[in-house]
């Protein structure tokens, strides 16, 4: 199992594996500095999209993967989102990726997001998986933080398996294939 670099990022990207798709690495627009993204050398640099669910405890609700309230959440669309303190939002990237069946993704987040007390969680996209990509944002810090959208917030790591699986994402059907949109916990 290797990591991909940026050539075979480009090529699998020429063939639909992400849409839309940056072939550079972009830190800069019409109005001004960015938190990059795109094509780095051995990753690629997703963005948030503007549809961010805030984690809010105005209901006193308990946190239940197997039965998530919904009314947990706060919907904003918004150029930012403010995340309270020691809480946090769900937004998803604005790419949308469909993984070859040879490959695992591993996602990590951005280095400028870590330095400011913002973890960015994202567990593996296996093999045959496609969709928009629910990022977990969590304000470790006892002040409010800002994520930026369309603005680089993650990085997706390509793993390519020397054999390919038996069975993969979309043969198991899994809970979570072609989602679009931030998705919320399925039990």
């Amino acid at each position: 199992m290797s990591i991909k670099p940026d050539s075979w990022i480009r090529r699998m990207a020429a063939e639909g594996m992400i849409e839309p798709f940056e072939p550079e690495q972009v830190r800069q627009s019409s109005a001004g500095r960015l938190i990059s993204y795109g094509t780095s050398s051995y990753g690629y640099d997703v963005r948030c999209a503007d549809e961010f669910k805030i984690f809010t405890n105005i209901n006193s609700a308990i946190v239940d993967p197997k039965r998530f309230d919904e009314s947990s959440f706060v919907d904003v669309k918004a150029d930012v989102c403010i995340i309270p303190p020691n809480s946090f939002a769900l937004a998803r990237t604005i790419e949308f990726l469909r993984i070859p069946r040879n490959v695992l993704t591993i996602c990590l987040g951005k280095s400028t997001y870590a330095r400011c007390g913002i973890i960015v969680n994202v567990t593996p996209l296996e093999p045959e998986w496609e969709g928009h990509v629910t990022l977990e944002f969590s304000n470790t810090t006892p002040l409010p933080a800002k994520i930026y959208a369309h603005e680089g917030v993650a990085q997706m790591l390509f793993l390519e398996s020397d054999e390919v699986c038996e069975r993969s994402y979309k043969d198991r059907s899994g809970k979570y294939m072609g989602q679009r949109g931030v998705t919320l916990p399925r039990p």
